[in-house]
């Protein structure tokens, strides 16, 4: 029998790394995509089929699924679309294209690889198409806006695909994970630097309080109740083996007291307590 096969993006470091690794290991045939060649490479001497996928290049992506599909003979049994990056800043201080570029790389590259691979899982019949949402994706905090808003649009873009595909065996599930030991925060200093002239917001003091400690601690910092990017690959693979999988799978205590925070509190307590995080 052949092994079942899965896709990830973003498996350069941190969740998308450890997922690969770890179903590698349980007998998946994993391809595990990076958006740069020498991160693949890095992947391929470490024993794990690798090649370049990169959410905003949709020729890339066709490339990267066709790659795929030719070593399966034409099949594949499961995405995670797990490659995604933040930037931490106020709304009033989010440069328009900044937030065009991050839903290319969170939202619109996930919708060019699912429509692209739909057909093919309905061919064979059966299929599951992951997407790595957040705990940001059903509750805001501040300086989040771009980050949420691509985030809402995936919990609402997974929940409808549910929906559509219930009658051809697809099942489209979404991973929800809170602080977890990743090069998140790395990354997202990239990007804000790039993007940001929080030295001439009117909020810079919110940014020198708030923002900049954050973005500039040590590495090796961790989060308040932060868990490896482990923690996630256990719910991915039972969103992956189980007969049935949960629509969702929420991931860090503070997901679930978010979700439950969200679910019973009224909105403005709700926000009042938000705004103290």
């Amino acid at each position: 029998m052949s092994r079942k096969s899965i896709l990830i993006t973003g498996c350069s470091s941190g969740i998308g790394h450890d997922a690969a690794v770890t179903l590698s290991a349980r007998g998946w045939r994993v391809f595990a995509t990076c958006r740069n060649e020498a991160d693949c490479a890095r992947l391929r001497d470490e024993g794990l089929e690798s090649f370049v996928l990169d959410h905003t290049d949709s020729a890339g992506i066709a490339t990267a699924l066709d790659e795929a599909l030719g070593r399966t003979g034409g099949t594949l049994d499961a995405i995670f679309a797990n490659a995604g990056y933040g930037i931490p800043v106020l709304a009033e201080d989010l440069p328009t294209e900044a937030l065009r570029e991050i839903f290319e790389t969170n939202f619109f590259g996930v919708h060019e690889l699912v429509r692209r691979v739909i057909p093919v899982m309905r061919a064979q019949g059966s299929g599951r198409i992951i997407t790595c949402s957040s705990a940001l994706g059903f509750s805001a905090i501040r300086f989040r806006s771009a980050y949420s808003a691509t985030k809402y649009a995936l919990e609402g873009y997974t929940d409808t695909l549910r929906l559509e595909l219930a009658g051809d065996g697809i099942e489209a599930v979404l991973i929800e994970p809170g602080p977890i030991t990743t090069k998140f925060r790395a990354n997202s200093k990239l990007h804000f630097d790039r993007w940001v002239d929080w030295e001439n917001s009117a909020r810079r003091a919110d940014y020198e309080a708030r923002v900049l400690p954050r973005l500039n601690r040590d590495i090796d910092a961790r989060d308040p109740f932060e868990l490896p990017a482990s923690a996630v690959t256990g719910k991915l693979v039972h969103a992956l083996e189980a007969r049935r999988p949960k629509p969702r799978y929420r991931v860090t205590l503070p997901t679930h007291l978010s979700y439950w925070g969200r679910k019973l509190l009224p909105t403005r307590v709700a926000d009042w307590l938000l705004a103290k995080a």
